[in-house]
């Protein structure tokens, strides 16, 4: 579990300072937070496609290696789902997840099986399904047993050339787009923009953590969970790589650096908040399961069980007392479905 206590060691522990304005606060966030996240997206996968070019085989410890740091990068930013990673389902062509329905394993398959030629191009390859797309496409044929070895090695190669270049394109279009024209709608709201007060870019920013939490909880740790009798462990976030732990470690970290950053001037909500992510980070670490495999026994998933009791109850301090002090709410959720 060593890349879970690396993982807590970078939590990003914003220094509460004075009492902080809405414009304040998002300009902290823009410029701390969002920009430098997508920007470190866009260099790693653009690193992922250069090693995919250099060596496609799916043992590639170097490959690996940039998936692995790729998918990092991405999983630290993958709460921000507004604004330009929003816009032309980018999110979701980066991160097709949760598969209830398999498409994605049909979807590589079917591609594989016909050795269909759009794979010969990145740029007409982000006219297939979505789910033949991003982090989750890859793991599979880079790490699943069955489409890693599916059909001839040349076409699979050239599948894993294709997606790390539509990763990295799609990334490269996120962080531009945020860099030359969305943070300045964010920081700087206008009648006519998308934002039209400070308040309803700090209410984006607030759901956004307030999304976050529950996704983690719901998904990353529900969904293995399952129910006391019919536990789901092969339902894990990306187990067959074995990060599903590490993606709930690296989340964990981020939004926590983005709930101590709402949290202004106000030290005594900003170290309640620290303390409560932190609690969670060591009982993770502790857990020493990098793939949530104990939900199926009794003992390991009462601690997964608490993992999760836990996130909820910062999601409610987040409501209760974080909420209330920037004057905002999370409104609706698209995760609490209709």
């Amino acid at each position: 579990m060593k890349h879970l206590k690396i993982a807590c060691l970078l939590v990003a522990m914003s220094t509460p300072i004075a009492a902080q304005t809405a414009d304040e606060l998002v300009e902290n966030i823009v410029t701390h937070h969002i920009l430098p996240g997508f920007e470190t997206l866009a260099k790693e996968t653009q690193t992922l496609a250069a090693a995919a070019e250099t060596d496609c085989d799916a043992a590639s410890r170097p490959l690996r290696t940039a998936y692995g740091a790729a998918f990092d990068a991405w999983i630290s930013a993958s709460h921000l789902r507004f604004g330009p990673t929003e816009e032309a389902d980018r999110g979701f062509a980066l991160a097709f997840w949760p598969d209830s329905r398999g498409a994605t394993p049909k979807a590589l398959g079917a591609l594989i099986a016909a050795q269909d030629p759009i794979a010969q191009s990145p740029q007409a390859y982000g006219e297939v399904s979505i789910a033949a797309r991003g982090f989750y496409a890859l793991e599979f044929l880079l790490y699943d047993t069955q489409v890693s070895t599916a059909g001839p090695a040349a076409y699979r190669c050239t599948l894993v050339r294709t997606i790390t270049a539509d990763i990295a394109a799609t990334a490269a279009d996120i962080d531009d787009a945020w860099r030359h024209d969305h943070a300045g709608r964010l920081t700087a709201p206008s009648a006519t923009g998308p934002y039209r007060s400070d308040e309803e870019a700090l209410q984006v920013i607030f759901k956004a953590l307030t999304t976050g939490l529950q996704f983690t909880s719901d998904a990353r740790l529900g969904r293995p969970l399952g129910t006391f009798e019919r536990p789901h462990p092969k339902r894990a976030e990306a187990w067959r790589s074995g990060r599903s732990a590490r993606n709930v470690a690296l989340s964990l970290a981020s939004l926590r650096d983005l709930a101590v950053r709402l949290a202004g001037g106000d030290a005594e909500l900003a170290a309640r908040l620290g303390t409560s992510f932190d609690h969670v980070q060591r009982d993770l670490v502790a857990l020493e399961d990098p793939i949530f495999a104990g939900v199926a026994k009794p003992q390991s998933r009462f601690r997964i069980e608490a993992m999760q009791q836990s996130v909820d109850d910062i999601r409610d301090l987040v409501a209760a007392r974080l909420g209330p002090r920037l004057g905002v709410s999370a409104g609706f959720n698209a995760l609490d479905g209709d």
